[in-house]
């Protein structure tokens, strides 16, 4: 290992987040003695040598982490695609000893760069008969290894959840969509959005979930035949029912069941001839590649960086080529060329005409997208056919309600639970200010168009308080309003008072009869400290807020003296975003309650910094959840730093406060919200439709009809609150295990801290494409 050299490059079109990744492998190579290359300006730099060649250093990928693009440079090479091109490149590789390659590219990049693995001992056979390089040398670098991370914001790489700089794309569409929403309102335009998506639909389809825009063209999934008239008729019945902005998105490879091009001047037009619309097209074009990667792309490339380099740790002669995926929330190492191979298979469905099998290779979770985003952006809920009124029953009454504090995602969580619900022909009975406004009746039927708009919207429409049943006579008075509104099944939305407030309800079903009803819990709160999941909604939306002002804050001293800002996080005591905004933000330290630290640890932090100021380095960041010690507060170790680092660098502090709460829910946390309602909404009429007797009497008495909706690594999982409660540090307010925590180690080997690395647990699955997270 102390040998090994490693060459890293990023190839094709540019995306947010390569140089957290670039970032990830220089420093984790270094961390385990490794000697790692910058190759600018990819292939070409390959094929050029000299000084596209450049040995990298610690310092060399500092305060790269929030820049946009790649500081390597990605260039396309046409002389790389012939065997002289690469014969040129491996005799470049072979000067200075790099058999180790990291290729950040999309699915062409990935190809060539297998194509060179397995050409490598012919080429350096033909190095030694032309006489450039020895025999001995062949010897030493005899195989080459080759590792592939996805950079690319289309996500039209198979095998993997998500790719570098799909977020960040996203986030630019949904800021783009939710201006021009202002604009439009204003003069009741109408607005066709272009966006990248040349074979692949998904940010177009996942920016029209996020956004609730009215109708979406792309690629996999060409519109009806008589699209003209169901786009200008769905358009019209809209601004008859006083809507005053409808925004269209269409994928710049859209096409139609013919396999001809449909462009937004053609839906422009349509729409103008037609309804006489003030109709406007902008088009985004590569202002979604440009810009800061969201909090989610750093840390993925941070993630995929780490592991890319244990994966050539690990990699033997014989070794497969291979790609460092996600799965749900678990990394994986899939091989290189079976991913490769299905990308392709979407594109021969797509020539074929074979809708329906481009959608299903494209994975459960692309499915789901589309066939949840027809359902919500229906004007009207869908009408029962004369047969399925005369057997169906009368409707289930579903309650939903806020515990806990505001977070963003909340609203888009109830307008998908409610969508969802009608859409069976159930009812949705909207409880409002939480468990106070059950008590005092505060409960009303919420129809299919209340919640239109209410995606984009931070904080909850519906009000919340943090009230728990348990409090005073609250558990009586709750179950005497449920039997009066005939509530039948309940969905709480909220932090972790959401989690207690279902598990006392659950508790309190022998007492209470009209408790024996299916009752579901949705984690959303930005600390991030429900248990039974990976994630909550709002975390993410947090996460960059933080991540944000960690920017600009760091930038406010560009062009000063060395500085070091101390940070606090909201949080509670969970680290959650104290360590995932480090990660993000390139902190040097992130302190937090479940990973104690004393003065001891402080001191050697503040030594740690001024050997880095010492190297060059200009700026530091230091973060501390709000709980981490109750002695060690943010001003002390802010005054700490201002004493230790005199004459060597100076220290501000910054509190951020509600702001982390505040702001629009990021493109993550509306889909997430709006899949986990779904799911939600299902579950609970299934259960009532299996605990439901003759009668009418609905009788839920087993744990596992009062339960958690949650991410869990690869898949959403519904677990019973009953068992959550063993699981659950109820002083502290957080889960008893916590997965994030092993990034930790990540943290500190990034903020070249003397530390073990912790490797993510890493599945080698040939069958990873039948076990994608819906």
């Amino acid at each position: 290992m102390p040998n090994m050299i490693i060459g890293i490059f990023t190839s094709g079109g540019d995306s947010q987040g390569m140089n957290a990744a670039v970032r990830a492998v220089i420093r984790m190579g270094l961390h385990y003695g490794c000697r790692v290359y910058f190759i600018k300006e990819g292939y070409e730099g390959m094929v050029g040598g000299g000084d596209y060649i450049v040995e990298a250093s610690w310092v060399s990928v500092s305060h790269i982490i929030h820049k946009g693009g790649t500081v390597i440079g990605s260039a396309r090479c046409a002389e790389f695609r012939e065997r002289s091109g690469r014969l040129k490149a491996a005799y470049n590789l072979i000067q200075y000893g790099i058999t180790n390659l990291v290729v950040i590219g999309g699915d062409g990049s990935l190809t060539g760069a297998n194509l060179f693995r397995s050409e490598w001992t012919s080429l350096l056979k033909e190095l030694v008969e032309q006489g450039k390089i020895l025999p001995s040398r062949m010897e030493e670098c005899n195989h080459l290894n080759i590792v592939g991370l996805v950079g690319s914001i289309d996500n039209d790489f198979c095998g993997t959840d998500m790719t570098i700089g799909t977020d960040s794309a996203l986030h630019r569409i949904i800021e783009a969509i939710d201006a021009i929403g202002t604009t439009a309102s204003s003069h009741q335009r109408t607005f066709i959005l272009e966006v990248m998506g040349r074979h692949c639909g998904y940010l177009a389809l996942v920016g029209a979930l996020a956004s609730e825009a009215d109708y979406v063209f792309i690629p996999e999934w060409p519109p009806e035949l008589d699209w003209q008239e169901r786009l200008c008729n769905k358009l019209k019945l809209e601004r008859e029912q006083g809507k005053r902005l409808n925004i269209i998105i269409i994928a710049e490879g859209a096409i139609d069941h013919t396999g001809k091009t449909i462009t937004a001047e053609q839906v422009r037009e349509i729409i103008v001839s037609r309804l006489k619309q003030d109709t406007r097209i902008t088009v985004l074009g590569h202002v979604q590649r440009g810009g800061s990667p969201s909090a989610f792309d750093r840390i993925l490339g941070c993630r995929m960086g780490a592991e890319a380099v244990l994966a050539l740790k690990e990699a033997k002669p014989d070794t497969e080529a291979c790609v460092i995926s996600l799965d749900g929330n678990q990394a994986v190492r899939v091989p290189l060329m079976q991913c490769v191979e299905r990308t392709k298979k979407v594109a021969a469905a797509m020539a074929a005409k074979d809708w329906n099998l481009a959608v299903k290779l494209r994975g459960r979770s692309f499915e789901r997208n589309l066939s949840t985003y027809k359902l919500l952006t229906r004007i009207k809920p869908p009408r029962m056919t004369s047969t399925e009124s005369e057997h169906h029953r009368s409707s289930y009454r579903l309650g939903v309600m806020h515990i806990g504090a505001p977070c963003c995602g909340m609203n888009a969580a109830v307008r998908s639970f409610t969508r969802n619900v009608i859409s069976r022909g159930e009812m949705v009975l909207g409880i409002h200010e939480g468990l106070d406004g059950l008590i005092e009746g505060q409960v009303s039927p919420i129809p299919w168009g209340e919640v239109a708009g209410w995606v984009n919207q931070g904080g909850a429409n519906l009000g919340t308080r943090r009230t728990l049943p348990n409090d005073g006579n609250n558990m009586e008075l709750s179950v005497d309003k449920i039997r009066e509104f005939k509530i039948q099944g309940l969905l709480i939305v909220g932090g972790f008072e959401a989690f207690q407030a279902g598990l006392q309800f659950a508790e309190a079903r022998d007492k209470y009869p009209e408790l024996r009803i299916p009752i579901c819990v949705i984690p959303a709160t930005i600390s991030n400290n429900v248990p039974g999941t990976d994630f909550s909604i709002g975390a993410d939306t947090a996460l960059n807020e933080i991540t944000e002002i960690c920017d600009r804050i760091r930038q406010s001293a560009q062009g000063t003296k060395r500085r070091v800002f101390c940070i606090e996080t909201m949080g509670g005591y969970c680290g959650y975003l104290a360590t995932l905004a480090g990660l993000a933000g390139g902190a040097d330290a992130a302190y937090i309650f479940e990973e104690p630290f004393g003065i001891k640890e402080l001191m050697e932090d503040v030594f740690h910094m001024q050997a880095k100021m010492a190297e060059g380095v200009q700026r530091g960041l230091i973060l501390r959840n709000e709980n981490a010690n109750i002695n060690y507060t943010t001003d002390f170790i802010h005054r700490l730093y201002s004493e230790e680092g005199r004459n060597i660098f100076t220290s501000r502090m910054n509190k951020l406060g509600h702001m982390q709460q505040g702001g629009s829910p990021s493109p993550y946390d509306r889909n997430f919200s709006t899949k986990l309602a779904a799911k939600a909404a299902d579950w609970l009429i299934e259960q009532l439709s299996t605990h439901t007797a003759h009668d009418g009497t609905i009788s839920c008495d087993s744990p596992d009809t009062a339960v958690l909706l949650g991410l869990v690594r690869r898949q959403y999982r519904l677990t019973p609150l009953a068992q959550l409660k063993d699981q659950t540090d109820f002083k502290h307010r957080i889960p008893k295990d916590q997965w994030w925590l092993k990034l930790r180690s990540l943290l500190r080997v990034l903020a070249k801290h003397d530390s073990s690395y912790q490797r993510e647990i890493i599945i080698e699955d040939s069958c990873i494409f039948e076990n994608v997270a819906t």
